[in-house]
């Protein structure tokens, strides 16, 4: 995991370094072993004065793909400061953990007869789909004879009962671009995907 520490009218040496790493490391491995980056900024409150806390700490932790969480912390120093806030991290991420293990019970429940399945297939981009029909025009057609790019491989893939929020969830955590899904409210085939602007678009088609 990448870390970076700073300061604000704070000197952060080595051995604060050494703390706010050891520290985020051991939250990361904990609850999100995959986290990507952390940002740590100290700063020094002066308007505080010497009988309550002057030191802050914010911590903004990338722990996957549009994943983020934020905590902050005051202390009489800035290591009290940074362990205020890797609590609140560490709270935050708990409560995340513990959302996605329920998700998972919950899919796990469902009758294995109540599961949907549907053919995945992988096309060949247009310039090599050309060559490759010319070469075996009938790979180019399916079986009604329907023109598209030469399959290069296909599998079985479940078609999930999902409300949308679990299915966004599923696309963070999965770190695909495109989730097809059953819609558990309307019961019709939706489509969640990741926009270019980082957002997630979502289609809901009519029953």
């Amino acid at each position: 995991m990448h870390i970076t520490v700073a300061g604000k009218q704070v000197e952060t040496g080595e051995a604060l370094q050494t703390h706010v790493r050891e520290g985020l490391a051991a939250i990361a491995r904990k609850y999100f072993d995959h986290a990507l980056e952390a940002n740590v900024t100290f700063r020094r409150d002066a308007t505080k004065g010497k009988q309550g806390a002057f030191f802050t700490c914010d911590i903004n932790l990338k722990a996957g793909r549009n994943l983020f969480m934020r905590g902050e912390g005051e202390g009489p120093d800035a290591h009290r400061a940074f362990e205020v806030a890797a609590d609140h991290v560490a709270k935050r991420l708990r409560r995340y953990r513990r959302r996605v293990n329920e998700h998972a019970r919950s899919l796990a429940e469902v009758r294995q007869s109540e599961a949907e399945t549907a053919t995945q297939y992988v096309l060949q981009p247009e310039e090599e789909a050309e060559g490759a029909a010319e070469a075996a025009p009938q790979a180019a057609q399916d079986g009604n004879g329907i023109d598209h790019g030469v399959i290069v491989a296909e599998q079985v893939t479940e078609i999930a009962r999902l409300s949308v929020s679990e299915a966004v969830m599923r696309l963070d955590l999965t770190q695909q671009t495109v989730l097809m899904f059953r819609n558990t409210r309307s019961g019709a085939l939706n489509v969640v995907y990741r926009r270019q602007d980082g957002c997630v678009g979502w289609i809901d088609a009519p029953t």
